[in-house]
């Protein structure tokens, strides 16, 4: 990969001219490691100001041609609903800045998810962007019309041919990383007022004040550089109590997980969009499955083969991809995924096509490997689907959220105590001293599903785990079975068995809906999905 340093250290110690009339941006990494500093093999590098102008002149101007974001119908009811908790206060949003994976190379960068929520900017469109909703005068037009708050967005200038970060900036230069709409563009993408983040710091510190002044609120895991604007805007009207601070930052971050939780149409048909884009990345992985079979690290071919399907179809995968046979399976998290799968052992797969808007499916499925389960194998899958068809028949608008775990704790006991495993009563096992059912399902089994895959998550328990069950909400339901393979407490035959079955539902007015009916559940399904995509592999030739 090319590196941005050597252009950097030209810059850095050639000549300290003026810089270009351009937006205020954050100085290179690569800036700030090598100013002041010579370089031994400048010689071998162009230098100067006729380098400069040769690197910025001859480029025709690029399409920054945009539309509106479908998001933007539905973005000015969101902004509402956070701001009516939060009347006559700023709230700001970071987008959130690059973060570094290895010397001078960043993850990828995805945008915080409050911002994107409020913004409709899902993609990789502009690290250091920051939303604002400016609290409305009481007597403003904008009152009168029932709003409680105005947006506004900061962001970059682009990095364009006229500006030395064109060629400089391996982050924002679009010679680096291509063009990137403008500020104008951006106002149509999204339907709100933008401004060059050079404004953000002036902006947030208006009128602030502890004394009848504008309260600031920010979403404080985003972006340092962000809060520090809000931090010194807030000192200098008198809110300098940092204690009283985080719990304002972290009562709007609880605020907007609240908020989420119910969907509204756009993300319902995001989710959708993710599910397919998932049921398609377990046909390509099971069209060549048998070619990982007794392949070493074979569980990493498996995971590239779904990975590709989700940088195809959507943005990326929603979390990391969890593909665990034979002894791995049992373990929950399992993503090293360097295992060796065997014929004859379980391939439990966990996985989730996130779209370009961020929004994610989570899937799990668990498959034989040589295309039919065992006598055993099957018996435990059964009593999996069983504690799943439960939970999901007890879901039904009015219902506490938490009828999911009740539901599957309840079933997997039983069908421990009918496999013979359990070693107590099953109301021993379910009493609040018992709970020896959760050794074999020590975790959840079933959390809200949106932008982010455990999404929601910083929601009160009155909110979330205690709530009702209502329309538009989307979450899994995940059961399980872990029989670990050192696990003495159970008969050698189920060691090393690990079965889950993960699907994400729509609650609706007349009750729950499967979004992943599609994808087969039964252990007949899941032979049958095997069998299918095999022979469709094989009429193809689409064999790697």
């Amino acid at each position: 990969m090319a590196s941005e340093n050597e252009v950097a250290e030209n810059e850095a110690t050639e000549n300290e001219q003026e810089k270009p009339a351009e937006a205020v941006k954050k100085p290179t990494e690569a800036g700030k490691k090598t100013a002041g500093k010579k370089s031994d093999s400048s010689s071998r590098r162009p230098l100067g100001e006729n380098f400069r102008r040769f690197m910025t002149d001859g480029w025709a101007e690029p399409d920054r041609t945009v539309e509106p974001l479908a998001s933007s119908r539905f973005t000015p009811a969101r902004w509402q609903a956070i701001g009516r908790r939060f009347p006559g206060e700023r709230l700001v949003f970071p987008a959130g800045a690059h973060k570094q994976r290895a010397n001078d190379l960043n993850y990828a960068f995805r945008p915080n998810t409050s911002f994107a929520y409020f913004t409709g900017l899902g993609e990789d469109y502009d690290p250091d962007a920051v939303l604002v909703l400016d609290p409305v005068a009481p007597d403003s037009p904008e009152a009168k019309r029932g709003l409680t708050h105005t947006p506004a967005l900061y962001l970059h200038q682009p990095a364009d041919h006229t500006t030395r970060d064109f060629y400089m900036s391996a982050e924002y230069g679009e010679y680096w990383i291509g063009p990137r709409p403008g500020l104008a563009e951006f106002e149509a993408m999204t339907g709100i007022e933008t401004h060059d983040l050079s404004q953000f710091a002036d902006a947030v510190a208006k009128d602030v004040g502890a004394e009848g002044g504008v309260r600031v609120r920010v979403i404080r895991e985003a972006d340092p550089q962000a809060n520090t604007a809000v931090d010194a805007a807030r000192a200098a009207g008198g809110f300098d109590d940092p204690d009283a601070n985080a719990a304002d930052d972290a009562e709007l971050h609880q605020a907007c997980a609240e908020v989420r939780v119910i969907k509204d149409d756009y993300e319902i048909d995001q989710l959708r969009q993710a599910v397919k884009a998932t049921y398609h990345g377990f046909c390509s992985v099971l069209r060549h499955l048998d070619e990982a079979v007794d392949t070493p690290r074979g569980e990493r071919l498996i995971e590239g083969w779904f990975d590709a399907n989700a940088r195809f179809e959507g943005n990326t995968v929603g979390y990391d991809t969890i593909v665990a046979s034979g002894d791995h399976a049992p373990r929950l998290h399992w993503m090293r995924n360097n295992g060796t799968p065997h014929a004859g052992d379980l391939l439990l797969m966990d996985a989730g096509v996130e779209v370009n808007d961020l929004y994610t499916a989570d899937i799990t499925r668990t498959f034989p490997l040589n295309g039919r389960f065992t006598p055993l194998q099957r018996r435990v899958y059964d009593a999996v689907f069983d504690a799943q068809q439960a939970a999901f028949d007890a879901c039904r608008p009015g219902v506490p959220f938490s009828v999911i775990h009740d539901t599957v704790m309840r079933v997997t006991a039983e069908k421990l105590h009918e496999l013979g495993l359990l070693p107590v009563s099953v109301e021993e096992a379910l009493s609040p001293e018992g709970q020896q059912h959760r050794r074999w399902l020590a975790c959840g089994v079933g959390h809200h599903l949106g932008l982010d895959c455990h999404d929601c998550a910083q929601a009160r328990d009155s909110e979330y785990f205690d709530a009702e069950l209502k329309p538009g909400m989307v979450f899994t339901i995940e059961p399980g079975l872990y029989f670990q393979s050192d696990d003495l407490l159970v008969p050698p035959e189920y060691r090393g068995i690990g079965v889950r079955i993960e699907d994400d539902v729509l609650m609706t007015e007349d009750g729950p809906e499967w979004l992943s009916s599609y994808i087969p559940r039964t252990a007949d399904g899941v032979e049958q999905w095997m069998k299918e995509m095999r022979d469709t592999a094989e009429t193809k030739g689409d064999r790697r």
